[in-house]
């Protein structure tokens, strides 16, 4: 596989998986087509990379679907005055975006092995721990974007937004995954939610399991 055969399947990317689904941000467009999506992806998965399916990264984890994390790109409304963190980073992709739209990006993943694989950027600042728990030692911040699917979101990370501060996700819940923006109000939290859309799973936000007798 040759770089241009990887820049002529980025370009049917913007243009089949990312323009007919709503995602109509120019700066996001603009950063999508401009990413090497395949540099982030394990050398034999690679072929695979543009696909609008997830995408293995190793240790059980995925790639998300370029639908998905271009709709929550769009709809988080990204600016350079953002401080934003970054939950499952993985191998660094949605870091990469992130840091072309963002004034600052702190990109927070617990695999080990996979944070070791990460293409590092610049501009980003690498951390590792727990998912669930967020990153305290940079808040607050503006964005707080989750890169996959979540059951529900732990008063710990919600604590790390600033007033007004957006969170983008994917809600997983009775069978069906939906994307939404959150804003924080106060005491208060509100998420909207705008769209069906696959999204991958992260691990340590499932809901605890409710004892049947």
């Amino acid at each position: 596989m040759t770089e241009q055969n990887f820049e002529a399947m980025r370009r049917a990317m913007v243009e089949s998986q990312l323009r007919t689904t709503g995602v109509n941000d120019p700066r996001v467009i603009a950063v999508m087509a401009a990413v090497p999506r395949e540099r982030f992806v394990p050398e034999e998965w690679r072929t695979l990379a543009y696909m609008d399916r997830p995408v293995p990264v190793g240790g059980g984890r995925e790639l998300n679907m370029p639908e998905a994390t271009g709709l929550l790109l769009t709809h988080a409304a990204v600016t350079r005055l953002d401080r934003v963190l970054l939950v499952g980073a993985a191998t660094g992709y949605t870091a990469a975006l992130l840091a072309e739209l963002a004034g600052e990006v702190v990109a927070l993943e617990e695999n080990a092995a996979l944070a070791a694989e990460a293409v590092h950027i610049a501009n980003v600042e690498w951390v590792q721990g727990p998912l669930s728990q967020g990153w305290a030692a940079g808040a607050p911040y503006d964005l707080i974007f989750i890169d996959g699917a979540v059951e529900q979101l732990p008063d710990a990370l919600l604590a790390q937004l600033k007033e007004g501060g957006r969170l983008a996700a994917a809600i997983h819940e009775k069978g069906a995954t939906r994307l939404g923006i959150g804003r924080k109000s106060g005491n208060g939290f509100g998420m909207d939610l705008f769209a069906d859309c696959e999204a991958v799973r992260l691990p340590g936000f499932e809901r605890p399991k409710s004892f049947v007798f």
